[in-house]
């Protein structure tokens, strides 16, 4: 079982029972409004995730992950939600502050 909690949207959490999933579906299926500007494609860092726990829960970083770490784009406590998977336990993560949508409550 893998449990997603994203801390800046009042500590939401996401249960499932499916390993290796992207985070970004996860967060999809259960109708939470996520950024993705290049249609989950790797392309960009607008779904980018902080984690504040759990990234041992991750699968390893994706070329796309690694090509954006190298330019500076992705820090070390950052992963890509459009490639990310997890893998079992529970993840700990915010939406990064230039990712957030206006339309969406974020707490702190």
């Amino acid at each position: 079982m893998m449990k997603i909690i994203i801390q800046n949207i009042d500590n939401h959490s996401i249960i499932s029972t499916e390993s290796n999933r992207k985070v970004i579906e996860l967060i999809h299926e259960n109708y939470i409004d996520w950024m993705h500007a290049c249609g989950k494609k790797g392309r960009c860092t607008t779904c980018k995730m902080i984690v504040i726990e759990g990234m041992e829960n991750l699968e390893e970083l994706t070329d796309r992950e690694e090509f954006f770490k190298s330019k500076g784009r992705l820090k070390a406590n950052e992963r890509l939600t459009c490639q990310a998977k997890i893998k079992q336990g529970t993840l700990v993560i915010r939406v990064a502050d230039e990712n957030k949508f206006p339309h969406v409550s974020y707490s702190e």
